[in-house]
């Protein structure tokens, strides 16, 4: 390694810390709306592109548990159309999907021309869960690191964008959010049979991520890394990164005129309402 490429790495290294240890405030409530508004605004603009274009992009969410994943997907799809932002997250594999080959029951949800296609947690579970709670086999996890670039390689130059992220939370904030999750009946929902283990293997899992970045992050398809302590920050940083990605511009559209109502074949469609059953207005 020559002194530049040592100082380069250096510089990497000293940046990633200077992130990971950032102090910034809490955004406001208000400040956030308004920039999440902005991205969104941005979003539905870059969704007439891809349409208009016939892009396939595929957009893969992973990180520990509790690292804000799901708060992230619908602050990305909230404002545009789910045919044609479309998420998957798949439940464990079947009986029968446990005999296919790995990647299978993926590959039936890749996008056609048009559409994004959103994994929330992707065939990386066998990089991550699997490999720590001994769901596979650490061959079928060697294998697994070895092929998938690979498999992505092939996914890029079919012409598909790949686009990874990790969240990246740490201990102490994955420890709040679970701890708010037991308390929280609105949040109960969110703990799973793996979550709690989840916290007795943090460094487990923390070295499968090391391994998984070590051997997936490549030129073809790299994996993006958000800071995501604060979710408000992650969410707006990731919306951010991801309308970069792309070079879209506004589509043009025809104006339309909203057509009057035709009187030519009037009828009474009030009346037929009356006696129906209708919910109590309590609000």
């Amino acid at each position: 390694m020559t002194k530049h490429d040592k100082d380069k790495e250096k510089q990497s290294q000293t940046a990633k810390a200077e992130s990971l240890s950032s102090d910034k405030p809490k955004l406001k409530g208000k400040e956030y709306t308004q920039e999440l508004l902005k991205l969104q605004t941005e979003l539905c603009l870059l969704q007439d592109w891809i349409k208009h274009t016939g892009e396939r992009i595929i957009v893969v969410f992973e990180g520990r548990d509790a690292a804000g994943k799901g708060g992230t997907i619908r602050a990305l799809t909230e404002r545009v159309s789910p045919r044609t932002f479309r998420v998957v997250a798949l439940p464990a594999p079947t009986d029968r999907e446990k005999t296919q080959m790995y990647i299978q029951r993926y590959l039936t949800h890749f996008p056609a021309a048009g559409e994004v296609v959103i994994f929330d947690r992707s065939w990386y579970n066998r990089a991550g869960v699997e490999y720590v709670m001994g769901f596979c086999t650490k061959e079928q996890h060697r294998g697994f690191l070895k092929v998938c670039p690979t498999f992505e390689q092939y996914i890029v130059d079919s012409g598909i964008k790949l686009v990874k992220y990790w969240l990246e939370v740490d201990n102490e904030e994955q420890k709040r959010r679970f701890e708010a999750r037991i308390d929280d009946p609105m949040r109960q929902w969110k703990l799973s049979a793996i979550d709690l283990p989840s916290r007795e293997r943090w460094y487990d899992y923390s070295k499968a991520r090391d391994m998984m970045l070590d051997a997936t992050d490549t030129p073809w398809a790299p994996w993006y890394v958000i800071h995501s302590n604060d979710k408000k920050r992650a969410r707006l940083n990731c919306l951010s990164h991801f309308l970069s990605l792309f070079p879209y511009e506004p589509v043009p559209h025809e104006k339309v005129k909203l057509p009057e109502r035709s009187m030519k074949h009037s009828y009474d469609d009030d009346a037929p309402m009356i006696n129906r059953h209708w919910i109590p207005e309590k609000y």
